[in-house]
């Protein structure tokens, strides 16, 4: 037990210690949060109160840590616990606590984003998008499940939660008109997902193994992968996603270290036909994490992400079967989350089944997609140890008008 006072339940506790980015006294840190407070990791190893191999002293962000490796990664965490749990060290941690509020800690992204890569790996998205974009036809394409569908986005453009949104535009085809028309985007919206990061990178020309998925990926962030479906929907054939999707996706600030997430691992979805060789699991499982979207306070859906057909270990073995090497800081993310009945869908596209039938918030206005001004929130939880409730946090934006 932490001596620290923590209400009953609290799904920031010893049990999840996620990592952040976070500014303390006008300079720039790597911490961890417990309870309602942030610890500055990087003040306990300058204090020998922690070893990480002077990866985390003096730095601002996760990003030398990333490529410590899980050695390390489980090692400092660890000694985390053991500085918040014994009472002979509360003095010398109790330095180092400050009060977590969103306008104190000043969250920034807690590492740089190397590469980014988006999977297509919900087969009720899949299906759902199928419908709506090619009715009377086969809803999933001919591949989707021989291999886990993705897209390599641009790592530029990922943002920190509460950065805003500015509508992005681009080319569209008007139902019924002669030509394409260029202008801001009149069917923005969201996809919520987990992106996974990773740290130990790999050797070009080398392919990582599902059974290795751990040797690389630190953490868990949550994600909203913003989709301009207009934009899109002209663009995507033949070769998929390009302006539609890669003006802004949002990450949450907190990386769920992989290590808090064992009480939520839970039997992967089956499976047919069977997949190929590299793509099989000597244990094939997923995470029992569930998230909530909410439009501007709404509660709208509470997509599960155990249900998707993919595994977190499939995408990262398919993502470098080419031998596509991985680096420290890349993050890939799974895909839209959703589940079998609306109400677990993890875009407006489907909520809305493509614009048709408008969505009533709480305050009385409908929506089909996104307005100016509108906020969209992702949270998360997922079970820990002994019936515990772990937080993954939240990645929040705001939309703005086009310039």
């Amino acid at each position: 037990m932490t001596w620290l006072d923590l209400a009953p339940g609290e799904p920031f506790g010893i049990h999840n210690l996620p990592y952040c980015s976070f500014a303390s006294r006008g300079m720039r840190a790597v911490g961890v949060r417990i309870g309602d407070q942030v610890l500055n990791l990087s003040g306990a190893e300058e204090a020998t109160l922690i070893d990480a191999g002077g990866a985390l002293a003096g730095s601002s962000t996760v990003d030398r840590f990333l490529v410590a490796g899980r050695p390390t990664w489980s090692r400092v965490r660890e000694q985390i616990i053991a500085l918040l749990t014994d009472e002979h060290r509360r003095p010398a941690a109790q330095r180092l606590l400050s009060p977590f509020a969103d306008d104190e800690t000043g969250l920034q992204m807690p590492f740089a984003v190397a590469d980014y890569v988006d999977f297509y790996s919900s087969e009720h998205h899949a299906s759902n998008v199928g419908q709506i974009f090619r009715p009377g036809q086969q809803p999933l394409t001919p591949n989707w499940k021989h291999l886990p569908i993705g897209y390599h986005g641009r790592a530029g453009t990922v943002v920190v939660s509460g950065t805003d949104v500015i509508r992005p535009a681009g080319q569209r085809m008007p139902a019924d008109a002669p030509a394409p028309v260029f202008g801001p985007s009149t069917r923005l919206d969201i996809e919520a997902e987990v992106g996974f990061v990773i740290g130990t990178g790999s050797r070009p020309g080398t392919a990582v193994s599902t059974d290795d998925f751990r040797d690389h990926v630190f953490g868990v962030v949550l994600l909203n992968d913003w989709s301009a479906r207009d934009i899109q929907a002209w663009e995507y054939q033949p070769l998929g996603p390009f302006l539609g999707k890669s003006f802004a996706t949002s990450i949450s600030p907190w990386v769920v270290p992989l290590d808090a997430l064992e009480a939520a691992r839970v039997p992967a979805p089956a499976q047919d036909p069977p997949v190929v060789g590299y793509l099989t699991e000597t244990d094939r499982y997923s995470y029992d994490l569930t998230l909530e979207v909410r439009w501007n306070g709404t509660v709208v859906s509470r997509p599960p992400f155990r249900t998707l057909y993919w595994s977190p270990a499939q995408q990262l073995a398919h993502m470098t079967i080419n031998g596509a090497r991985l680096r420290p800081g890349d993050l890939f993310a799974s895909g839209t989350v959703s589940g079998p009945i609306r109400s677990q869908t993890g875009s407006f596209l489907e909520l809305t089944w493509g614009g048709t039938e408008p969505f009533t918030l709480e305050d009385g206005s409908s929506r089909t997609f996104l307005l100016d001004g509108d906020t969209v929130t992702i949270t998360g939880t997922a079970p820990g140890p002994n019936g515990s409730v772990l937080g993954l946090g939240e990645v929040t934006g705001t939309v703005r008008a086009a310039p």
